[in-house]
């Protein structure tokens, strides 16, 4: 999405990030949590934020700013795919989170689905990896690449239930209400094309 006020605050941030993680200068230092605050001072200005729970949010981040990765798993069943229901918003998405360091990918996305679906799974193909910004998810504050890997069902196993409320499959063509801050219904029908096609090549963009 062309969110020109988003680039930019996103941009000033992260270079404000790398200039308090180099910077050895104490007038430059302030320089830098300044643009810090500017940055935070714009994302409030266009969104639910106030200033401080942005730059409470933006005080988490440490070190140079590259963009978050996302895993998202595909699990496909009787010509449908697997969807959880999110506790934070009551809507649908695919299994998954962020990467936790230590996990490979697979391994990550493995462990999402078990914990948030109920199934133990194995990762077979890499579907896609996509650009956050040249999708249509609402504005965020930080920057996303979004991973998604076809797993396949090995067993039903019992879920944590931490962050979502049921799994459920659905046909492509009746999915529920999306938690589009993790994924579009464009994307969704873009994994079912992959499933259907011979060749298996990855989405990128």
């Amino acid at each position: 999405m062309d969110v020109k006020w988003l680039e930019w605050a996103r941009r000033i941030q992260a270079l404000s990030k790398s200039g308090l993680t180099f910077s050895k200068d104490a007038f430059d230092i302030e320089r830098y949590k300044e643009l810090e605050q500017i940055s935070a001072e714009i994302i409030a200005s266009y969104s639910d934020l106030d200033v401080n729970e942005t730059i409470a949010l933006f005080s988490k981040e440490k070190g140079y700013q590259t963009p978050k990765v996302d895993v998202r798993g595909a699990v496909f069943q009787d010509q449908q795919i697997l969807l959880v229901q999110e506790k934070s918003d009551g809507n649908w998405s695919l299994p998954g989170g962020f990467c936790d360091v230590g996990l490979s990918a697979a391994e990550n996305i493995v462990k999402e689905i078990e914990e948030e679906a109920g199934y133990k799974t194995e990762a077979r193909n890499l579907m896609a990896l996509i650009d956050m910004n040249k999708h249509a998810h609402p504005p965020q504050p930080f920057h996303y690449y979004k991973v998604f890997i076809q797993c396949e069902v090995i067993e039903k196993v019992e879920a944590d239930r931490l962050e979502t409320t049921q799994a459920q499959f659905f046909p492509k063509d009746r999915l529920p209400r999306l938690s589009t801050n993790r994924n579009t219904e464009e994307q969704i029908a873009s994994l079912f094309a992959f499933y259907h096609s011979e060749d298996k090549r990855a989405i990128f963009d």
